[in-house]
């Protein structure tokens, strides 16, 4: 809040010229009256002449005028310094509330009265407020600062984010929208008491939508209902007003815009919760900048890998584009299977990676025409276990580690190199192991032909005992 300084009594020496004016109203009639007086007492009578009395007279009245004057100049003084206080008072608590203690008072002192004393009231709450404020950020960066470490994604941490800024603002609801890479539509990616079906499946619009001006305006704004458009989805599930909004910006990069939606309290939010949710909102843009540009490292360190196990690839003529189709009909399968997403994910930059251990491996091994000996199958043996360690440093494809370990385990304990069985083996590797063995019957090797798909397929349902049958129907009914 502004402060200000009150004129005060003392300041415009109101109580000095009232002391004057009186004595100009009442000291010199009075003298003038006692001089009459003591004209009578020596005389036993009153000699004047009408000069004498004309000019006392005349006194009289210039002393009563004089006084008059003096008094409504006094008065005056009174009323602007009572109205200037006012005027200041108004602007702290508003015209309405002047006007209410107008209505129930006769004068402008019983107001500024009333109204000092509201003042103190707002000064005693902005201290407050102001505690709140700090022990709130306070809270804030503690419960993030304790969360962060046990975060598994960006997408935990934006949940986070919101949860933690919505109940230390007391909002009833909380919202974070991000950019699409087209900059024109804002979609909604992490919410806190609202589902994230309650709102549009198009997302808002950037350049026309409910939050457009806080994305055009580049600072905190709070949107009341007069700005309510027909892209937000009405009903108990939709979003309260008012709303705070502020835009998540780094730079001149701006990426969304965080929303705390309604109050527990009722009450309106204040400049010091703006100043706090901008912070925040800024914070949230730099942790997102980050994630952004370590997930295209990571990606980089994903591309040379899979470049490094294609140019293994290349070493055996047979098996040129193995590792595509194989990535590429996995991921097939894992959607007719409907594998969760993410997981889908996983499995296809594994398959792109499962012959990378293949490295460590002699050349003469990977290019003999004819079968291998035992000691050279032991090495090949080997290549699962070198390909996960060579990604195992890398903690974005730790997801993967342990699907190309195990992508030769079979179900009956006869696969390598752990010798896994039945449940111990995962469905995104019963998926790579299936795929893998079709892609290498359905090529030419040295010492023999490639079977036809249907041949192939055949020879994957005799291997009941080693394979998931589940995983093998799909995968016959794709090729």
């Amino acid at each position: 809040m502004k402060l200000f300084r009150l004129q005060t009594f003392e300041n415009s020496s109101i109580l000095l010229k009232f002391h004057v004016f009186f004595v100009l109203m009442t000291i010199i009639p009075v003298g003038v009256l006692m001089y009459l007086y003591a004209q009578l007492e020596d005389s036993g009578g009153i000699d004047l002449t009408v000069d004498q009395l004309n000019i006392t007279l005349i006194i009289v009245i210039l002393g009563v005028a004089a006084g008059y004057v003096a008094m409504r100049l006094m008065l005056k003084n009174l009323i602007d310094v009572t109205n200037a206080s006012m005027a200041r008072l108004g602007q702290v608590l508003g015209p309405e509330k002047i006007q209410s203690y107008l209505k129930g008072s006769e004068n402008e002192i019983e107001v500024l009265t009333r109204t000092f004393g509201e003042v103190t009231h707002r000064l005693e709450e902005n201290v407050q407020t102001l505690e709140l404020t700090k022990k709130t950020l306070q809270s804030v960066l503690t419960r993030v600062g304790h969360g962060i470490s046990s975060l598994s994604s960006l997408d935990t941490f934006l949940d986070l984010i919101v949860e933690t800024t919505t109940e230390a603002m007391f909002g009833r609801k909380g919202i974070l929208l991000l950019l699409d890479e087209d900059k024109k539509t804002l979609r909604v990616k992490a919410v806190c008491g609202i589902s994230p079906r309650a709102f549009a499946k198009n997302g808002f619009s950037a350049e026309t939508g409910l939050f457009a001006p806080v994305l055009l305006n580049r600072s905190a704004l709070i949107l009341s209902k007069t700005h309510y458009h027909a892209d937000t989805v009405e009903g108990e599930e939709g979003l309260d007003f008012p709303m705070m909004c502020a835009p998540l910006f780094l730079g001149e990069n701006v990426q969304g815009v965080l929303v705390i939606s309604g109050r527990k309290e009722g009450s309106n939010f204040r400049n010091e919760e703006m100043d706090l949710l901008t912070n925040l909102a800024g914070q949230t843009a730099v942790a997102i900048e980050n994630s952004s540009l370590s997930k295209n490292q990571d990606r980089a360190y994903f591309e040379t890998l899979a470049a490094l196990a294609m140019a293994v690839e290349a070493k055996d003529p047979y098996a040129r584009g193995h590792l595509e189709r194989v990535a590429d009909l996995s991921a097939r399968v894992a959607q007719a299977l409907e594998v969760d997403h993410q997981l889908a994910g996983y499995l296809r930059d594994a398959a792109r990676l499962h012959d990378l251990g293949k490295i460590g491996v002699a050349d003469e091994i990977l290019a003999k025409p004819s079968s291998l000996t035992d000691q050279e199958l032991l090495m090949m043996k080997r290549h699962p276990e070198i390909g996960e360690g060579i990604i195992r440093p890398i903690p974005s494809l730790q997801p993967l580690c342990e699907i190309v370990r195990h992508h030769h385990e079979m179900l009956d304990g006869s696969g390598y190199p752990d010798g896994l069985r039945a449940e111990q083996i995962s469905l995104a590797v019963r998926i790579l192991c299936a795929v893998n063995i079709y892609d290498d019957l359905v090529i030419d090797r040295p010492h023999r032909r490639a079977m036809s798909r249907a041949e192939a397929v055949a020879e994957l349902r005799s291997m009941d005992a080693k394979l998931d049958q589940r995983v093998v129907e799909v995968l016959a009914g794709l090729v």
